[in-house]
């Protein structure tokens, strides 16, 4: 069997690649680790959603895998290095669902700063505009440049840092954003939107060094793995309300268990990762991935050894792979 596909997928996109490859579809296979590793045995492509976990060992039990293909954002649940090892692909909607995601924050922006009322010079609680305002985008993944051009028909300022991008990068001026450090971007925002691809070598950089200083009233969208974020740091931010409202379209469920500091924030949202979730988006990133995986499958015939080992039944699914 070529391709293993566990995510559903438009139909269109399920019958060309079935027209390429020999193809199993067992969404099933979702909610039941034991059987999904049972099946990779001689799959040679995977297409399965972000709830499923692979490493290192998962690949012990896939010797012919080339390719896993995920049509939502982000890898989250994936062990890239373990994946880099054995020379399996990790195959990305890429900019797909760029246009989806900036319309998403764009529209969360608008909810939290009219929502969320700021007392005025007079006084009076009253909600803000979007046009005028300085918007601080963190990380300049594919839906950056969507958003920006998206804030700057509203009349918004758009600044911008990203740890990987030198400020001298052309990519910030191609961009229209102007780049600043980490510690001034969140000084002077009205509104922070985090958008940077998470690597452990992040965790918690916006924390109790960068938060406290936030602009007064800051709101904050993120889109972003939480892990970027400090909780406490975060909490006590929210509670005073030095920032006004929070909102995260993926958090980590550990942060919001009973005596986590969040679970008492009242001014936080959370959604469960809608922003590259819409019909157009998942049409575009399907056949980004199929596409890619059909050159690959193309590409790299598996390798006859591990051919024998299946028609010779050397793996046991139930221990593992046999020992070399």
């Amino acid at each position: 069997m070529d391709v293993l596909i566990v995510e559903p997928m438009e139909p269109e996109v399920l019958q060309w690649i079935e027209a390429r490859h020999p193809v199993r579809f067992a969404p099933q296979f979702e909610r039941d680790d034991r059987a999904l590793r049972q099946a990779l045995f001689n799959v040679r492509a995977l297409i399965a959603p972000p709830s499923v976990a692979l490493d290192a060992q998962a690949l012990q039990f896939a010797p012919v895998l080339r390719a896993v293909g995920r049509l939502s954002v982000g890898a989250e649940n994936l062990d890239t290095e373990a994946f880099a090892r054995a020379g399996v692909e990790i195959v990305r909607p890429g900019s797909a669902s760029a246009g989806a995601e900036a319309e998403f924050a764009i529209g969360c922006m608008l909810q939290l700063l009219r929502r969320v009322p700021v007392q005025s010079a007079d006084g009076l609680m009253v909600g803000r505009e979007l046009a005028g305002a300085t918007v601080g985008l963190v990380g300049l993944p594919a839906a950056a440049r969507p958003l920006a051009d998206l804030l700057g028909a509203f009349g918004a300022r758009v600044r911008g840092y990203d740890p990987a991008v030198h400020m001298s990068d052309a990519v910030w001026a191609h961009s229209k954003i102007e780049p600043l450090g980490l510690r001034e971007l969140v000084e002077q925002c009205d509104v922070l939107c985090v958008l940077l691809n998470y690597f452990t070598r992040y965790k918690g950089l916006l924390g109790e060094r960068i938060l406290p200083d936030c602009k007064a009233n800051q709101v904050l969208v993120s889109l972003s793995n939480s892990s970027l974020f400090d909780d406490e740091a975060l909490a006590s931010v929210l509670e005073t309300g030095r920032m006004a409202a929070a909102w995260f379209d993926s958090m980590e469920p550990s942060m919001l268990d009973f005596g986590r500091p969040l679970r008492r924030v009242r001014n936080l949202q959370v959604t469960p990762r809608v922003a590259s979730t819409t019909r157009e988006s998942r049409i575009r990133s399907a056949w980004t991935v199929v596409r890619r995986i059909d050159e690959i499958l193309s590409e790299s015939p598996a390798r006859p050894e591990f051919r024998q080992a299946i028609e010779d039944d050397s793996l046991d699914l139930e221990a593992g792979p046999a020992s070399a």
